[in-house]
């Protein structure tokens, strides 16, 4: 590696070159850690006469592909809105840039900064990336080798969760009502319960699934007993438990595919199965036959009676083969013409439509259901992966504030699940989304939704680009300089607030500094 970069090194009187460097790690397990990047950053920038003027970061983030990686999202955002301060950015090396399935698309990113007339330069390969064909060739090599070494960690982890499986031990996965997670060492001795939200945090630990409260016991075989003895159908029962107050284990009202869900899942029989849905290398979502699932029967302890079980599942089938698939997709038209639009909770609390599921069964999908009654749901579903999209990305925003101010000696600690934030115990930060939404003149217009009970003493708000895909900016201020404005007048950038948008959170880590503690970038 030292003979590639002194083939690289300038002249000690060359004039400085601005760079910017991007690391990413997908655990905190790997060698080359995060610090251990940017050492090797630091010490080639420094040999090549660089200095480094901006970091992108994805900690804990997988290569798999662009989602979830906001270091990077922004990386390309600034790079090709021209608001990049750099010539050059540094990787360590090709597989940081992404472990990618297809070699392309890491072969894309970069082909983009490049258009934009930024250079990539990786700093512990043995090549120069200077477009020689000698270059271009290992690089594609680099990144096939990145993306089979994914593909074979895949296969193994896959066979490992099979065995695991197969062990009677739990994969994933909330425990539904009635039953509860149990956390095990690695001698099968228990440790704890685990709640909602809680995972394991050893590789050694296993979780098994218990009974859980007596209550919820008798609610899951009230449920058996009056699907099968009592000849009620799932939306009668949702409603009846709707009406006495009793709710999910997420505490939520009841509907009718909550009470399918119960009816069908075998876990209640003692049964592990997993597989059911596959999403390896985080590529398209797909829902497995049923000789790919992969499963251990009588591995838990059931609460309800497996013969009941049997005859809930005969009663289900006897149902939905009643109608066939042209009824189906009758009372579906008619369910559009009435309603307008279509959707899985539409479906499953009309009275006398079949659940979403068994038109997902019967069909493929809903997709293929909504095709055949001649639904476009398109527009739908581009509105919700928006919304799942800035889901994303406000959590990540939060996470990044909260581990940096940590790691510069603070702390800030998030209230309520809610994006409010008390940062060192001295102040508190609410943070809300703009979503970006066109006018019909074709001007750029942001929305936050309404503020509610955040009397928090600085506002953060990150707006969105036109296509809500990446960050644009952020507005910072302090909450008596908005005072008691609506945050989408501040958000659309007024003149009274032009001074608190800012490329950056810096502002915010600056705020949260503490004496001798020099900011994380």
């Amino acid at each position: 590696m030292e003979e590639a970069h002194t083939a690289r090194r300038p002249s000690v009187d060359a004039q400085r070159v601005r760079a910017a460097q991007y690391v990413r790690m997908s655990t905190d397990r790997q060698s080359f850690s995060i610090d251990n990047q940017k050492d090797a950053i630091r010490a080639f920038a420094a040999a090549m006469n660089y200095d480094i003027v901006a970091t992108y970061e994805d900690a804990g983030r997988s290569g798999l592909n662009l989602e979830g990686r906001a270091g990077l999202q922004r990386l390309l955002a600034d790079v090709e809105t021209k608001n990049a301060g750099f010539e050059i950015i540094i990787v360590y090396d090709v597989s940081r840039w992404g472990r990618f399935p297809n070699p392309d698309e890491s072969a894309s990113y970069e082909y983009r900064c490049r258009v934009a007339g930024v250079r990539i330069e990786y700093c512990g390969e043995q090549f120069a990336n200077d477009g020689t064909i000698a270059s271009d060739l290992l690089k594609a090599i680099k990144r096939t080798m990145a993306a089979e070494h994914s593909r074979v960690l895949s296969v193994k982890v896959f066979a490992g969760q099979c065995r695991l499986i197969q062990m009677g031990y739990r994969q994933g996965g909330s425990s539904g009502l009635g039953l509860r997670r149990r956390l095990i060492d690695q001698h099968g001795r228990t440790k704890t319960m685990l709640a909602l939200k809680e995972y394991k945090s050893l590789q050694t630990d296993r979780v098994i699934l218990v009974p859980g409260p007596p209550d919820e016991i008798a609610t899951v075989r009230c449920i058996y007993n009056e699907y099968v003895k009592g000849g009620r159908t799932e939306l009668q029962i949702a409603r009846s438990l709707n009406t006495k107050g009793v709710v999910t284990d997420l505490n939520r009202s009841w509907k009718r595919e909550s009470i399918h869900q119960i009816l069908s899942n075998e876990k209640y029989v003692g049964n592990n199965v997993w597989n059911r849905q596959s999403f390896k290398l985080k590529q398209r979502k797909v829902t497995n036959d049923t000789t790919k699932w992969v499963r251990a029967d009588g591995v838990f302890e059931p609460i309800v009676d497996r013969k009941l079980f049997e005859r809930a599942q005969v009663i289900a089938d006897a149902r939905s083969s009643k109608m066939g698939n042209n009824q189906m997709l009758v009372v579906l038209a008619e369910l559009l013409k009435k309603r307008g639009t279509l959707s899985g909770p539409i479906i499953d609390a009309a009275a006398n439509c079949p659940p979403s599921s068994r038109y997902r069964k019967k069909f493929g999908s809903l997709l293929r259901a909504y095709k055949l009654v001649g639904y476009d749901p398109s527009q739908n579903y581009r509105f919700l992966d928006i919304r799942r999209r800035l889901r994303e990305i406000f959590e990540e925003v939060v996470q990044t504030i909260v581990a940096t101010i940590e790691r510069a000696g603070g702390s800030a600690v998030r209230q309520s699940g809610l994006g409010v934030l008390r940062v060192n115990d001295e102040f508190t930060v609410s943070i809300a989304m703009g979503r970006c939404r066109n006018t019909p003149y074709g001007y750029p217009h942001w929305l936050a939704p309404a503020e509610r009970g955040t009397a928090a003493d600085v506002k953060v708000a990150i707006r969105m680009s036109p296509d809500n895909q990446t960050i644009l900016d952020y507005l910072i201020a302090p909450a008596n300089e908005i005072g008691g404005k609506p945050l989408n007048r501040a958000l659309n950038k007024r003149l009274e607030f032009n001074t608190f948008f800012f490329k950056s959170l810096d502002p915010l880590f600056a705020l949260a500094e503490r004496n001798a503690i020099t900011a994380a970038r």
